[in-house]
């Protein structure tokens, strides 16, 4: 791949919110997180996610549930730009 384009649906920030917000309630823990949309060349982040806890495990437990959650439910979709020239979608 050499690079990719993010497109998001118009309620997809809203839905990444209650995807926080879920996770917050789920695990007690104040969570956040930012998913990019454009174009991105390979090895540039795409999503951010953060978790405040008294423990390593902790954050990273809820991150990990976060990703998930966000990946299941924002529609975010990714076009994926291939060295052979071709293109194809992720997510449609």
């Amino acid at each position: 791949m050499l690079s990719l384009d993010y497109q998001a649906h118009p309620d997809a920030e809203r839905i990444l919110r209650e995807c926080c917000d879920a996770v917050t309630e789920q695990t007690g823990l104040t969570v956040a997180a930012a998913h990019r949309v454009g174009h991105l060349e390979v090895g540039e982040v795409a999503l951010y996610a953060a978790a405040a806890a008294a423990h390593r495990a902790e954050a990273f437990a809820a991150c990990e549930l976060l990703v998930d959650r966000i990946k299941q439910a924002v529609p975010i979709w990714k076009r994926q730009y291939l060295a052979s020239g071709a293109t194809e979608w992720v997510g449609l």
